[in-house]
C-alpha cells in the first residue's frame, strides 16, 4: 500500500484512540496518558502506538499494563470507528522522548552554569 495511505491511517488511529482513552476505557490502572505518535506499517497490518504517561515509573508501568490488557477492546473499537477490512494489530510503546528532552535541557543548563562559574 502507499505510504500516504499508511500515514493517513496513522492520523485516524491517533484521533480515535484519543477519544477511546478519554471516553470509553474505564480501567483504573490507566492514568493520564496521551498518544504522542502512531506509526503504521506499509502493509497496514501493524500500528505502533507511542504513549506518554504523566507520573512516576510505577504509574507508567501500571498504565502500560492496563493498555496491554485492553488491547483487544481498543482494537475492536478502532475497527468499528475506522471501518477497515483488516484492523491493524496494535503495539503500545512508552514514549520517553519528553523525559529525554527534559534531561538534555537539564544537562545544557548545568554546562552553562559551570561555564559561567569558570569565566575569569
Amino acid at each position: 500500500m502507499s505510504e500516504f495511505r499508511a500515514e493517513r491511517l496513522a492520523v485516524l488511529i491517533k484521533e480515535e484512540l484519543g477519544k477511546i482513552l478519554q471516553r470509553d476505557l474505564k480501567d483504573p490502572r490507566i492514568g493520564f496518558a496521551s498518544i504522542t505518535n502512531v506509526r503504521v506499517s506499509k502493509d497496514m497490518s501493524h500500528a505502533k502506538i507511542y504513549v506518554s504517561v504523566l507520573g512516576d515509573k510505577e504509574q507508567q508501568q501500571a498504565t502500560m499494563k492496563g493498555l496491554e490488557s485492553a488491547k483487544g477492546f481498543i482494537r475492536s473499537e478502532l475497527g468499528k470507528r475506522i471501518r477497515l477490512r483488516h484492523t491493524p494489530e496494535i503495539h503500545f510503546t512508552a514514549d520517553t522522548s519528553l523525559e529525554e528532552g527534559a534531561r538534555i535541557l537539564s544537562l545544557i543548563d548545568q554546562i552553562q552554569k559551570e561555564g559561567r562559574e569558570n569565566q575569569p
